[in-house]
C-alpha cells in the first residue's frame, strides 16, 4: 500500500495532504469535500481532480489545513493535493504545469510588515497639517 505525504502553503495557511490507495474519498479537516463551503473554495479543490480524470477514483486523500482565511486555505490545500497526485502518477506533472503553474508552485506573496512609529497599515502615515 502506497502512502504519500505532501504539503502546500498560501499566505498564513499550511495544508498537509495524505494520499492512500482507496475509493476516491477526499476529506478536508475530516469533512467530505462535497460538504465544503463556500462553493468557490470547493471548486478550487475539484479543478485538479477533474484534470487527473479517473485516477482520483483509485485514491483517498485526507487534507489537514490550518491558519489564514477560507480562500488561502483552499489554495494551500490545492497545492498539497496536486503535489500528492503528481507523486502518485508522474505524467500528471506536465498536464498541471501546462494548465496552471500555481497547481504545483506555492504563491510566495506575503503580507507586508508594519513599519515602526507608523499607525495602522504598512504604508499609512500620520496626517500632517500645513496650517
Amino acid at each position: 500500500m502506497k502512502i504519500i505525504n505532501t504539503s502546500g502553503k498560501r499566505k498564513r495557511s499550511i495544508a498537509r495532504a495524505v494520499l492512500t490507495e482507496g475509493k476516491g474519498i477526499v476529506r478536508v479537516n475530516k469533512k467530505l469535500l462535497s460538504s465544503m463551503e463556500p462553493k468557490l473554495a470547493r471548486l478550487k479543490l475539484e479543478e485538479p481532480m477533474i484534470l487527473a480524470g479517473d485516477l482520483t477514483a483509485k485514491v483517498n486523500i485526507n487534507i489537514n489545513v490550518h491558519g489564514g482565511g477560507i480562500m488561502s486555505q483552499a489554495e494551500a490545500s490545492r497545492v498539497a493535493l496536486c503535489r500528492a497526485l503528481v507523486q502518485y502518477s508522474a505524467p500528471l506533472k506536465k498536464r498541471y504545469l501546462e494548465y496552471d503553474r500555481s497547481f504545483l508552485v506555492s504563491d510566495m506573496r506575503r503580507k507586508e510588515v508594519s513599519k515602526p512609529n507608523r499607525h495602522g497599515q504598512a504604508r499609512s502615515k500620520v496626517q500632517k497639517s500645513y496650517r
